[in-house]
């Protein structure tokens, strides 16, 4: 296989890695993208996709158990798990097919194997089968993604203790789980499992599940779960897991023990940081993960870091982001650096949660006045349609601009872009409660809370 030199070698497929090689692509740059596994990385393959098909899969076998109350004849006969993994797995396979398309119509030549930096413009790409060639490239950017982490001392064995990319394959619906771990991954699990059957307690070692997020939307979370039948011990540590006949026996601190089939281990995901030539090239790192400034340059000038990689949001559109800010830098534009703040963020349970913002802590911590206002989505005739129960909690700097909006409910996620609007344009709630807002759609929630917040409520009570 012939070397190459390329403008920019880009180590990394993933949401982050492809972005960035496209729009440099998209600038009149020649661009290598290595990849030692699927394109399209974690959030494709073993991450965002996958897991809301899985996700839409249990909606449909809630809708279908549900249907007499819309008056529809319909019987519920169980999962067919084999099947629901061919409809997960046909969106998989047909994006990567599709995005594979996509990155060699703009000239990027894809390089398969395992690469790894041998210098500060050079990177090494082994071949599965042995062959290695070398690339140079005017930049290298550093995308290797992330996986799943687990707990000092606790060993997953992808049978009994499995991680999130275990459970993506799961031959069957297990009769209980517990999930270690009360974040996204654990919540999203647990919505799944629950609406296949399966009987779910969370452990989380915080107050709240979601704990990152605006504790009334936590608090509401809680109270769905608690109504889906989904257990939690919250504010409790664990502390050990044994195997037994059935499965697990758990134990948290104080002495209880839960006894499941599985334990998913949903603590996080971890920067791929490791052999792949940091060290040799002097790329400073901290807890494993790259150092950036705002522009995702390391301290080495020819390299630069985006996506899990780096410690920023985990998320596959801010991997997009940053691919694309590094490779508009390179290009000779001159990007602005992001404001994580103004991201927005879904868990894609039942109900879901979508933010983008801060919250009122965060406003409290760095001493902002706030005004905030909280409008429930009984209100709101399309959410009585879908039969869904949340709210629409919206804060604000006290004579200044929308700071946070905080939303939960079936469908939520699809109304936070209107959030990041009003955050990133530094909307005054004024100027958002004179929009007028389609009627009937959840989106009135929205112009409803803001009507609240500028001081004319229209359907609130009280």
């Amino acid at each position: 296989m012939a070397n190459g030199t390329f403008d920019i070698v880009v180590l990394g497929g993933g949401s982050g890695g492809y972005a960035c090689a496209l729009r440099a692509a998209e600038l009149g740059k020649t661009v290598a993208l290595v990849e030692r596994d699927a394109l399209g990385g974690t959030c494709l393959n073993r991450g965002c996709i996958p897991t809301k098909a899985l996700l839409h899969a249990a909606e449909v076998a809630d809708q279908t158990r549900e249907a007499a109350r819309f008056g529809i004849r319909a019987s519920f006969e169980g999962i067919d798990v084999a099947g629901v993994h061919a409809y997960k797995d046909r969106i998989v396979s047909t994006t990567v097919k599709g995005l594979t398309g996509l990155i060699k119509s703009k000239g990027i030549e894809i390089v398969e194997g395992e690469g790894r930096l041998t210098g500060p413009t050079t990177v090494r790409v082994t071949a599965a089968d042995g062959t290695v060639r070398d690339l140079e490239g005017g930049h290298i950017v550093l995308a290797t993604g992330s996986f799943p982490r687990s707990l000092p001392g606790l060993e997953i064995d992808g049978e009994r203790v499995i991680s999130s990319d275990h459970a993506l394959t799961l031959d069957r619906v297990p009769a209980s789980v517990v999930i270690l771990g009360g974040g996204v991954i654990g919540v999203e699990f647990a919505s799944v499992w629950r609406s296949f059957g399966a009987e779910v307690t969370i452990v989380e070692a915080l107050p709240h599940l979601l704990p990152l997020e605006e504790e009334s939307s936590s608090k509401r979370l809680e109270r769905a779960f608690r109504k889906r039948g989904v257990k939690y011990e919250l504010g409790t540590r664990f502390e050990g897991v044994k195997t037994t006949d059935g499965g697990v026996s758990v134990s948290l601190e104080g002495g209880k023990t839960l006894e499941a089939e599985l334990l998913l281990v949903a603590v996080g995901r971890g920067p791929v940081s490791e052999g792949i030539g940091l060290e040799e090239v002097g790329v400073e790192t901290e807890r494993g993960f790259v150092k950036v400034d705002q522009f995702c340059r390391t301290n080495v000038p020819t390299i630069s870091a985006v996506g899990d990689l780096i410690p920023t949001l985990q998320l596959a559109h801010v991997g997009f982001a940053e691919g694309i800010l590094v490779a508009e830098r390179l290009g000779g534009l001159d990007p602005r650096p992001i404001d994580y703040d103004g991201v927005p963020r879904i868990t894609y349970s039942d109900p879901e949660v979508a933010a983008v913002g801060i919250t009122t802590a965060t406003a409290r911590e760095r001493g902002i006045e706030i005004r905030e206002v909280t409008y429930d989505l009984a209100g709101n005739p399309k959410s009585k349609i879908l039969g869904t129960q949340g709210e629409v909690k919206v804060i604000a700097a006290v004579d200044g601009p929308v700071l946070g909006v905080h939303m939960v409910g079936a469908r939520v996620g699809e109304l936070v872009t209107e959030g990041q609007l009003i955050y990133n344009w530094e909307a005054l709630p004024d100027e958002v409660a004179e929009l007028i807002h389609a009627h009937p759609t959840q989106s009135e929630a929205v112009g409803e809370a803001h009507l609240a917040l500028a001081g004319k409520p229209l359907h609130v009570h009280g």
